[in-house]
């Protein structure tokens, strides 16, 4: 049993890490889309089928079987789902004002009057209205209320979306920010995850407690207790951000501003590789490396690690595209799920900071011109800005349609590779 609960954790801590991070992003999109008027006909926690769900309102909020993302369905974003076939034998019920409010195209187990008829015309967008003709042959034109339902069974409704709560209907701006606001939350909860994460851990500075002998900050004359500040004229405050320009540099001399004192010195050097690192002698003990932090500094450490790390994260991708980095090189769901579980083993600090570097790639990554991604879809509106006009929505959802398929093909390499990695390695 305990070994099945130890399999178990890194797969529940991910799962509950994912789902909040998906969350959150969704969380912008619904609040922004809601502001703009944009009718929200699903707010989902996981792709497949329904495992749980509950209509609140306007909207119907659901958990779905595969825990690897999440949407929101705004009406019009894509073509619009709601239609009624002509001649289908309809029941209505009718509001205090006349109009119909809720259209079964079955006939319902109800007490209420009902107006039944077959469907001669319908116009569920625009003029809002229904003709029904009854058994007598004659037709009869019936209001729709703006948020009049429409059951096809006992199980299936939804309800209708007028033209100026659709997607399409609002300005670009609106669009925009609707699109936009999801990767904008993630980001948002990068820095308040990282102030968190530095109030609890203290602020971390690069005081350096070793000197190894014969290495390369020995042999540039740096000593112990020597506080690293900047690299090549880049301030750096982290030792995740030391080791990232040493990296970076691959090898080529850096040049290091250290605090001595009260003295400012600067040190050129050359990195040596180690495995797959870049070292250059010093040694760090996490003892004297964090003070408290005050409220203010965890706030703007907060802000600070998240622009040094979207730093590094878009260095990345550009190195993938240009083919410095290999495709190998990407980390899938097995893996994030193997670094969460190792996280939260050691506790949540550390798991604190892990959420936030995850939260921030997916900010980031959303934002990419990728088909099928927020930042495809700011593209299009983009377009739309520039001619005065939409592209063709057909146009638009096969792209991507494309770009999603892509993408899932490109999970099942990354996820072929972490497992490799991680049971065969």
């Amino acid at each position: 049993m305990e070994t099945v609960l130890a399999y178990m954790q890194p797969v529940i801590s991910f799962i509950l890490v994912l789902s909040l991070l998906v969350f959150v992003h969704e969380l912008g999109h619904f609040l922004f889309a809601k502001r703009a008027g944009i009718l929200v006909r699903e707010f989902a926690i996981g792709f497949g089928p329904k495992i749980y769900s509950k209509i609140h309102g306007e909207t119907m909020y659901s958990v779905r079987a595969l825990p690897l993302g999440g949407f929101v369905r705004m009406a019009g974003e894509d073509a619009e789902i709601v239609e009624i076939k002509t001649g289908t034998l309809a029941f209505a019920t009718h509001n205090k004002e006349g109009q119909i409010n809720h259209l079964y195209l079955y006939e319902p187990d109800l007490q209420e009057n009902l107006t039944v008829g077959r469907v001669v015309e319908a116009d569920l967008e625009d003029k809002l209205y229904v003709v029904l003709e009854d058994q007598n042959g004659l037709e009869t034109k019936h209001s729709l209320n703006p948020q009049a339902i429409i059951h096809y069974d006992k199980k299936n409704q939804v309800q209708i979306a007028p033209l100026d709560r659709q997607f399409g209907s609002k300005t670009v701006g609106q669009k925009a920010l609707a699109i936009f606001a999801g990767p904008l939350f993630n980001i948002v909860l990068t820095i308040i995850l990282f102030s968190v994460y530095v109030f609890v851990s203290g602020v971390e500075r690069l005081p350096i407690d070793k000197i190894v002998p014969g290495k390369p900050a020995a042999q540039a004359g740096m000593k112990s207790g020597d506080l690293i500040t900047a690299i090549n004229g880049e301030e750096i405050h982290t030792l995740d951000a030391l080791r990232y320009k040493l990296t970076a540099a691959q090898g080529a001399p850096v040049n290091l501003t250290v605090k001595r004192g009260e003295q400012t010195l600067q040190f050129t050097l050359k990195p040596q590789k180690t495995g797959e690192v870049y070292q250059i002698g010093a040694e760090f003990n996490a003892a004297t490396m964090k003070r408290e932090a005050t409220l203010s500094e965890a706030v703007t450490e907060g802000f600070r690690q998240t622009l040094d790390w979207s730093t590094f994260i878009l260095d990345g991708f550009a190195k993938l595209v240009t083919g410095q980095l290999s495709i190998k090189s990407l980390g899938g769901p097995v893996q994030m799920g193997e670094i969460t579980g190792k996280a939260a083993e050691y506790g949540i600090v550390p798991l604190i900071k892990w959420t936030a570097l995850l939260s921030l790639n997916l900010g980031i990554f959303n934002l990419l011109p990728i088909p099928a991604l927020d930042g495809s879809r700011l593209v299009f509106i983009g377009l739309e800005a520039v001619r005065g006009r939409p592209i063709n929505p057909n146009k638009e959802s096969l792209v991507h349609f494309v770009g999603f398929a892509l993408l899932m093909m490109l999970m099942l390499v990354v996820t072929f590779n972490d497992i490799k990695r991680v049971f065969f390695t």
